[in-house]
């Protein structure tokens, strides 16, 4: 038996729900009291228990106000809860940030220095002390050194006002710990560096009317779309324009969708924004085409027929590629996927390319369909059919040579096998049209001639037959 089990009645029961986190990492240096207190919040919280005040708290845990309130105090301190309010009391508590080791502890006054100026800094409003425990955090944890924060600090005042939130802040820090900018001299260098794009973006920004000042996020995103992707200044802004995005994240995601499409000119951009609504109607007449159903066209759009379009596959060519494929029971969009990717290996691009490989496949379907009801056959057309045929035709026989071998087969047991033996006996005598098929011959002649044929009828249908049970075994 494991050294901890459960009743069967437990699992009917209602539970209070604590991260695995808060067990493994601070259960075992918090202190008891501020352990219950923390429980019983999360009780609380769960419950929906929104009347409760500091009073009912400090009853139900027959503790005095004051000690409730030191204790949550220092649960801030391992920023597992936010006082953000004193009168009355409100407490949020909050996701475990210390992800790995032992929760810390900040002595407020190893900071000193760092306090006065940052709250100098950020004089629009006052400094919380869990905030002040969330930059202590950034440099102990990260390296940062006290000068580097404070020019942090002063880059958001200057981009935010001294008003800012430190949610906006803490995205800030983190952009340049991502880089290893935790360092005075680094974060002068990054500051630098995305000063020497701000004129290409507030040209941008003028441009399209977006009315902020660019920011170091701003910056990453010029820096991406520039030399990871590839755009000019020029495409940035016809995109910005033509997509009415009025601030950088839906730019990003404008520049994605062209960079995934392959538009990257001015003139390509135009094209793509002027076919766009135009591709979605053609992909939900496509899916009518295909007799599929589709509530929303977009993942079909991204994955397939902007795919195909981008090929070089025309409107009307894509909507007569769908019809045939239904016809062809090809009816899905991944199986017209498959069938456009073979016609584009083979260049088969252009609408009279496309057209006259159709048509030409649909006369081989009505060849082969011929030669099995000359046969006697009701099957359907299989791929050995389709094989034969090429393979006759590269042996150099006409379509009216194939129906003749059909007409002799059609009372035989394997027609099919039997007409292949015909074709190579006629291709082995270098017999090529209906008039060089021999009518009579002398007696001796003909009978070796027939023996001859025959022989070789039989060699080919006893071959094709071994190698039709030997697909079957390995179908099966």
């Amino acid at each position: 038996m494991p050294f901890i089990s459960v009743s069967d009645g437990i699992t009917k029961k209602s539970f209070t729900n604590v991260e695995n986190k808060f067990m493994t990492k601070y259960l075992p240096v918090l202190e008891p009291t501020a352990v219950k207190i923390y429980l019983y919040a999360l009780y609380i919280l769960q419950n929906g228990l929104t009347s409760y005040t500091e009073n009912d708290f400090a009853k139900s845990l027959n503790l005095p106000e004051e000690q409730i309130i030191s204790c949550f105090e220092y649960l801030e301190e391992f920023e597992l809860v936010s006082i953000t309010c004193r009168s009355p009391l409100e407490v949020q508590i909050l996701e475990a940030e210390n992800v790995y080791g032992t929760p810390k502890k900040f002595k407020p006054e190893k900071f000193s220095d760092f306090t006065k100026n940052a709250q100098a800094v950020l004089s629009g409003r006052m400094i919380s002390t869990s905030e002040y425990q969330r930059y202590f955090y950034f440099m102990e944890e990260d390296g940062f050194d006290q000068n580097a924060m404070i020019m942090i600090l002063n880059y958001c005042v200057n981009m935010k006002g001294n008003a800012i939130s430190y949610a906006y802040i803490k995205k800030v820090i983190e952009s340049f710990a991502d880089e290893g900018a935790t360092t005075a001299n680094k974060v002068e260098q990054k500051l630098s560096a995305y000063t020497s794009s701000t004129p290409a973006l507030i040209k941008i920004f003028n441009a399209v009317g977006i009315n902020a000042r660019p920011s170091l996020e701003d910056d990453k995103f010029y820096k991406k779309w520039t030399k990871d992707f590839g755009f000019e200044e020029s495409s940035i802004i016809v995109a910005a324009k033509l997509f009415k995005v009025k601030n950088c994240e839906k730019l990003d995601a404008a520049l994605c969708e062209l960079y995934k499409n392959r538009r990257f000119d001015a003139k390509e951009i135009e094209d793509f924004c002027k076919n766009k609504n135009s591709i979605y109607n053609l992909t939900l007449d496509i899916a009518k085409n295909l007799g599929v159903y589709i509530q929303n066209p977009a993942p079909y759009v991204e994955n397939y027929v902007n795919i195909w379009y981008n090929y070089g596959y025309s409107f009307d060519c894509l909507k007569n590629l769908s019809v045939y494929c239904f016809r062809k029971v090809k009816n899905s969009f991944e199986a017209m996927d498959q069938f456009i990717k073979e016609l584009y290996s083979e260049g088969v691009i252009s609408d009279e390319s496309v057209l006259e490989y159709t048509q030409k496949q649909l006369s081989d379907e009505k060849l082969i369909k011929d030669l099995l009801d000359i046969c006697g056959l009701t099957r359907k057309i299989n791929k050995w059919d389709r094989e034969s045929l090429i393979k006759w035709r590269n042996w150099g026989f006409s379509d009216e040579m194939l129906i003749e071998a059909a007409k002799r087969s059609s009372d035989k047991s394997n027609p099919m096998a039997y007409i292949n033996g015909i074709l190579a006996s006629w291709k082995t005598e270098e017999i090529f049209s209906l008039d060089n098929i021999p009518t009579s011959i002398s007696s001796t002649k003909k009978t070796t001639k027939r023996k001859n044929e025959s022989n070789l009828i039989e060699q080919w249908q006893s071959t094709l037959d071994m190698l039709n049970k030997t697909k079957r075994n390995e179908e099966n």
